[in-house]
């Protein structure tokens, strides 16, 4: 059984170790610790697991896809505070409750702040297996997400404030005039603006091109937004 200090080092035939997905557990309770390690290797899964809130908080999170089980009631800090604490650092682990002593308003509250799901004591196998493998699914493809927005900010690094206006009307669905009409330039100067931001977001076609304007959403004022 793998503990706070100890990660875990198996590899499957043809995955390095840092493929493997990760399942973090926190629980006071020894035997649950060792029973969901038991299970969660016997599916090809490493598992990290921690005592209380404490413990995890002194280990660094994992940089691969994980998600998280989390007692409700543990000594010390417990399990929503632990989902508040993640949250506030900005850490988007998915997070699964199980707990003995479920009720209906904590089950909201912690739905509310973001859990995956929340499985009340005793729980099968199979329950908590299906919500793990949606978990790590979930955790995957935002770290794909992740990496591909990154990416492209880097590239959308060097449009100016005038091209960030053009492609934002591509992606509105707008044609050239009508952006055109809308920012008080000519056509031709929409033109030109698009062409040259398509070749600095290295975009293949115009769903390319949308696809990466909405992956810059929200933060698009890091590439330069605004009149020019």
């Amino acid at each position: 059984m793998l503990t706070g200090t100890q990660v875990a080092l198996r590899t499957t035939e043809d995955r390095p170790v840092d493929a493997l997905p990760l399942v973090l557990v926190v629980d006071d309770d020894p035997d649950i610790r060792a029973s969901l390690t038991d299970m969660f290797n016997s599916v090809g899964m490493d598992t990290l697991v921690f005592a209380s809130t404490a413990e995890l908080l002194k280990h660094d999170m994992p940089d691969r896809p994980s998600c998280l089980i989390l007692d409700l009631r543990l000594p010390g800090s417990g399990g929503l505070d632990l989902q508040a604490r993640l949250a506030q650092d900005g850490i988007n682990i998915p997070i699964i409750f199980i707990t003995g002593y479920a009720d209906v308003p904590t089950s909201v509250r912690a739905m509310k702040a973001g859990a995956l799901d929340f499985l009340p004591k005793p729980f099968r196998e199979q329950e908590l297996l299906d919500a793990v493998a949606e978990a790590l699914r979930n955790d995957r493809q935002r770290r794909l997400d992740d990496s591909e927005r990154n990416a492209v900010r880097a590239l959308a690094a060097s449009l100016t404030p005038r091209e960030m206006d053009v492609l934002r009307g591509v992606a509105r669905g707008l044609l050239n005039k009508q952006i055109a009409y809308e920012l008080g330039i000519t056509e031709i100067t929409v033109k030109m603006h698009r062409s040259s931001a398509g070749r600095k977001l290295k975009s293949v076609s115009v769903a390319d091109m949308v696809r990466k304007v909405e992956l810059l959403s929200g933060n698009s004022g890091a590439a330069g937004g605004g009149p020019g």
